[in-house]
């Protein structure tokens, strides 16, 4: 947890055949993702704060980690302040995600047990500050919506990984109901369809539709939404598939789990015309 929890503890177990050091996930994820919705939904933001890259990765790093603590030490005096709540949150994410591995928006980039450990802290963080504040920060919002897929898709167990789903989903609600658009809607309409809502998924694409621009836009919105309700088939058979072989082996200690559709998330793309300070 954020308050208690040892820095060196693993959070992730990513110890499995295939991700014995770190995991691959293709950087659409989150990169893709956020043409969906962040930079046209809260607005520009600092990228070399979001993504540090290169030799200086390590030290953001450390920066952003000793920032948290020091937040920790004066939540310590005031538990319930939403500031310090939404500050701690903001920056174990930023720790986070300067714990991937590789560079460049268009690369892979790799997805290290130290950076999800920070993004599993930032979510903690997160589950505070909603209960601490009445106006929950939308930036945060949106940049919580994406690392919660992340935790989603690496998460350790078939429950952690639907709880993280629902909160991803949360949080993009939060955005789309408070700055509806074309992004912010289809975003949230394309995790209801993989949660099952496939009802839901299709009423927030109709309304997602009267915000495209072009009948390019609006045929996109529909293609992409039956991606999305082919990947939650595969999710949900993947979670009960899960779920009946953790059983079966009767394994007490938790393991990454492996081959999760989430993963599939990358490669979508819908365009608008909405300005960046939306």
């Amino acid at each position: 947890m954020a308050s208690g929890g040892k820095e060196n503890k693993m959070l992730f177990d990513l110890r499995g055949r295939r991700r014995r050091s770190v995991v691959k996930v293709v950087y659409a994820i989150l990169a893709v993702l956020m043409g969906l919705s962040l930079f046209l939904v809260v607005g520009g933001l600092n990228l070399g704060e979001l993504f540090n890259s290169g030799g200086g990765t390590s030290e953001a790093a450390k920066q952003f980690e000793e920032q948290a603590v020091r937040i920790e030490r004066e939540l310590k005096k005031d538990p319930q302040n939403p500031d310090l709540l939404l500050g701690l949150t903001r920056t174990r994410v930023n720790a986070g995600n300067s714990l991937y591995e590789g560079n460049g928006l268009e690369e892979e980039r790799t997805v290290t047990p130290e950076a999800l450990d920070q993004l599993q802290l930032a979510s903690d963080a997160w589950s505070k500050y909603l209960k601490a504040t009445k106006e929950p920060s939308l930036g945060m919002a949106q940049q919580m919506t994406f690392t919660l897929i992340a935790l989603a898709e690496f998460a350790n167990s078939p429950p952690e990984s639907k709880e993280n789903l629902e909160a991803a989903i949360a949080a993009q609600t939060l955005v789309a109901d408070n700055r509806p658009s074309l992004n912010s809607l289809t975003t949230l309409a394309f995790y209801e369809a993989v949660l099952g809502n496939e009802k839901e998924a299709k009423k927030l694409a109709n309304e997602a539709a009267k915000y495209g621009q072009s009948k390019f836009e609006k045929e996109s919105i529909d293609n992409e939404l039956k991606r999305y309700e082919e990947i939650g088939v595969k999710y949900r058979k993947f979670i009960k598939e899960s779920e009946a072989l953790a059983k079966a082996k009767g394994e007490g200690s938790k393991q990454a789990l492996e081959g999760n559709p989430l993963g599939e998330f990358g490669g979508n793309s819908l365009e608008s015309g909405a300005s960046p300070s939306e």
